[in-house]
């Protein structure tokens, strides 16, 4: 009926036409409070024929399920491989997540790594300090690969498949794989240096590592460590003192390079870095599974290893990915594509003056490699606390490239900071800002509800308003979130796990014994095993390939 056409009189009310809500008076029937239909969701072509009474969400439909929206209820499905892929939404499969402590940066995350894992794209974790990611890729049948003090080692100087892949391709493709693994371990060695320092090498000395890599590939048989590296350095060969222009003198040769020696004999002597980067790597990445690497063993206090560690699995993991490419852009192995995961971003950036451009080189070509990406941090002050202004700018830049930015409960000091890069409307900033309330105290119960921010995120596309979305966790999700998972302690002083459910209520899921040998503290990595002297009688015989 148009808006012309009257109603219909009714005869029995003289002529008169019911109200809005219904009759007034005795018996009329009017209705001072008109309930809303009810709604159900489905296809186009499952209510198709419901028409007029049927609306669309509003929301993207495409990508993985993330929540509600907010606002109108309706499904809400975000990522950001499948809105540059599929929906063309965004120019770059990347994402940047903002948010502080305990409101779900890392949930949300993992509902995409989880989503996208059923699409065939492979979740890769490259740093998990929490853990928080651990669980997911068991659950997905994937890798975890342990990094700590005592707990394993990544080699730096390892070129991981670069060298059978190399071996595989022809002419330039060839190049191209030997140039990036060769710049990779450049640029790693170069890292690990300025956070030992906390400065960045010189100039020259990034020269004379540059060569002496080069050397060290020639000469050295098999997968070289880093102390390797300081013995080409200590050698002195020609090609090296060239570089270093120590005009024929080895003692200037020994001054110029006596920092760098310095530096290389803390990674290889178990320094301030330990031990980690010290020997061949224990567990080699796989390209055709999830992959996390746990760092959860490293201490908070610890920020500088920490960093360096990040900053290596990063490293590690992207020359992985740019060898499956290069092997499938040659035929020689099926494409596939990877979710990168970064969390934690502001821990690299602090170690030293610098790291921003080594992450920088590290991030940028991830539209071309078939890469996204996800990197997470907690407030813009965290990239605009650097000393420098030139490294605040390019930390800026990780936000302002990123496809999407998903923000969840952020305190009003940062609303200026942020607006700087993502455009915001006043109604968008006052809604973070009330997501990061405090949890309410209920005096009945003696217990903190969840915050009124846990699980709300604004899904931000350049300038486009932004999507407010409620990420709610299935039952199966909330086993494998670590972030519910608590440790409490019985009666007989044994550790119980407790699992918390959405409603803030706890449940014993099982319980442990202190004398289970699983239980033992980790092995003191400080402690060595003594080995017993050797046999007079046995004489060691040095590998000259001639079997003796």
């Amino acid at each position: 009926m148009s808006k012309n056409e009257k109603q219909p009189a009714d005869p029995k009310r003289r002529g008169k036409r019911p109200m809005p809500r219904g009759w007034p008076g005795m018996g009329g029937g009017y209705s001072t409070y008109v309930q809303a239909p009810a709604e159900w969701r489905g296809t186009t072509v499952q209510v198709c024929g419901l028409w007029p009474f049927s609306a669309g969400t509003g929301s993207p439909m495409v990508g993985v399920p993330i929540g509600r929206n907010i606002l109108s209820g309706a499904t809400m499905c975000c990522d950001p491989i499948s809105w540059f892929m599929r929906a063309k939404l965004i120019s770059n499969p990347s994402m940047f997540v903002l948010g502080k402590p305990g409101l779900g940066k890392s949930t949300i995350t993992r509902r995409m790594a989880l989503g996208l894992a059923g699409y065939g794209i492979q979740p890769l974790v490259l740093g998990d300090l929490k853990p928080d990611y651990k669980d997911l890729i068991e659950a997905l049948g994937g890798q975890v690969i342990q990094l700590g003090r005592g707990r394993g080692h990544l080699n730096v100087l390892d070129p991981g498949e670069s060298r059978q892949a190399a071996l595989r391709l022809t002419g330039k493709a060839r190049e191209a794989i030997q140039a990036d693994a060769h710049g990779r371990r450049q640029t790693m060695v170069s890292a690990l240096i300025s956070i030992m320092r906390s400065a960045p090498p010189t100039d020259r000395e990034e020269t004379i590592i540059d060569e002496a890599l080069k050397v060290l590939d020639e000469r050295h048989q098999g997968t070289p460590l880093l102390r390797d590296l300081l013995k080409v350095i200590q050698d002195a060969p020609d090609q090296v003192r060239n570089v270093a222009l120590d005009r024929g003198s080895l003692d200037r040769y020994r001054q110029i390079t006596e920092g760098l020696e310095a530096s290389l004999i803390g990674l290889v002597g178990g320094g301030r870095l330990g031990e980690i980067f010290s020997e061949q790597t224990d567990n080699p990445m796989q390209m055709d599974r999830p992959v996390v690497f746990d760092v959860s063993n490293i201490d908070d206090s610890e920020t500088s290893l920490q960093a360096a560690v990040l900053l290596a699995c990063w490293s590690y993991g992207f020359g992985a990915v740019a060898v499956s490419q290069a092997l499938a852009d040659a035929g020689l192995e099926p494409r596939r594509h990877y979710f990168v995961i970064l969390d934690e971003l502001w821990r690299v950036l602090r170690a030293g003056r610098g790291l921003v451009d080594r992450v920088d080189a590290l991030t940028r070509l991830n539209r071309q490699r078939g890469v996204g990406m996800a990197m997470i941090s907690h407030t813009m002050s965290d990239l605009l606390a650097l000393e420098h202004p030139e490294d605040r700018m390019k930390a800026k830049g990780f936000v302002e490239r990123s496809g999407m930015v998903i923000c969840g409960g952020l305190p009003r000091a940062e609303m200026e900071n942020l607006t700087e890069v993502v455009p915001m409307s006043e109604e968008e900033q006052n809604m973070l800002i009330g997501w990061q309330d405090p949890p309410a105290w209920d005096p009945a119960t003696g217990q903190e509800a969840a915050p009124p921010g846990r699980g709300n995120f604004l899904v931000k596309v350049g300038g486009r308003p932004g999507i407010p979305v409620h990420v709610g966790l299935t039952s199966v999700e909330r086993e494998i979130n670590d972030t519910n998972k608590l440790w409490k302690t019985g009666a007989d002083g044994n550790p119980m796990k407790v699992e918390v459910a959405d409603d803030g209520s706890e449940e014993v899921v099982e319980q442990y014994n202190l004398d289970d040998p699983t239980m033992l503290p980790p092995p003191d990595p400080t402690t060595r095993l003594v080995a017993p002297p050797p046999d007079p009688a046995t004489r060691l015989v040095a590998r000259t390939g001639v079997d003796e």
